[in-house]
């Protein structure tokens, strides 16, 4: 779907430790099979459960020297035996250590999945108010806030003012560019609206896919995404030009890792997908679709 019905040239994949899910949502096996078939087109995010402290730093240990992960992805609820349980970014007996162990690994950026409750369970782990002293204690890390605008979008500008480490993973609100586009183009006024167009240095692109078909949303993205001139002049909100648009959707996150775009770019000139897409796109899920499955 990204490589081959959409205009995408590389893909994270998250490595989840949600036991309340098979697999824990998608788990090192698959990690381990796209790392091997596919090393230039996906980079990984190791993942862990904090409220297994111990277990959650051997595992780490261990997604690091396999996986060789750029980032490490986080959930702020955790499953057991006894229900649902949430933490906080700035606890410092549960959070911080772990913090600590990405810095000792050579790993620079944490995401947290913030906005965007898992069911239903507190909101309260899901608001973004832990990411402040977590982002002033580490200022050594970038913490990636994925599905930032999703909701609590005054508190996350807020942050992109205050913290120059913290950045918005656009996954999920992304997916409103074409469900919703003044939606959208409201949540990123808002995410915009105390730094101003600084703020859209640290904005980062992502699909969801395959929740559901990442082209549209890009191409609405790159076609018709701007702020009005009214909300221009009105809100003080910044010129959306096409190089702002390069930045979200791949310049800024090349950035937060320190990765060389000329570099990847050359690394994927001749593989199947660039292949497989030279003559065009193929049709969304003509590649994709299970056999037998209805359309």
């Amino acid at each position: 779907m990204m490589f081959v019905e959409s205009d995408y040239d590389m893909a994270c994949h998250h490595v989840l430790a949600l036991t309340a899910y098979k697999d824990g949502g998608s788990g090192l096996n698959k990690a381990r099979e796209a790392r091997t078939r596919w090393p230039d087109r996906f980079q990984v995010y190791a993942g862990v459960d904090p409220m297994f402290p111990e277990a959650a730093l051997d595992s780490l240990d261990q997604q690091v020297e396999e996986l060789k992960p750029i980032g490490l992805k986080l959930y702020p609820n955790s499953y057991d035996a006894d229900g649902v349980r949430g933490w906080h970014m700035d606890d410092p007996e549960i959070a911080f250590p772990l913090f600590q162990k990405c810095l000792d690994r050579g790993i620079k950026v944490v995401a947290i999945h913030k906005a965007v409750p898992l069911g239903p369970v507190p909101m309260d782990p899901y608001r973004m108010d832990d990411i402040d002293a977590a982002a002033d204690a580490f200022p050594d890390l970038q913490f990636e806030v994925v599905h930032g605008g999703a909701a609590f979008i005054e508190e996350t500008a807020f942050q992109l003012a205050r913290f120059s480490n913290v950045w918005v993973n656009l996954e999920i609100t992304a997916s409103l560019a074409v469900a919703k586009p003044a939606a959208f183009a409201r949540a990123m006024a808002g995410l915009v609206s105390q730094a101003g167009a600084s703020a859209l240095d640290r904005i980062i692109w992502a699909t969801g896919a395959s929740v559901w078909h990442p082209d549209p949303p890009l191409q609405w993205f790159w076609n018709n995404f701007e702020f009005t001139e009214a909300a221009r002049v009105g809100d003080g909100l910044p010129e959306i030009t096409p190089e702002v648009k390069r930045r979200i959707l791949g310049q800024n996150w090349l950035d937060m890792h320190q990765l060389d775009v000329t570099d990847m770019r050359n690394r994927i000139a001749n593989d199947e997908f660039t292949l497989a897409r030279r003559n065009g796109k193929a049709d969304p899920y003509s590649t994709t679709l299970a056999k037998g499955h209805p359309r």
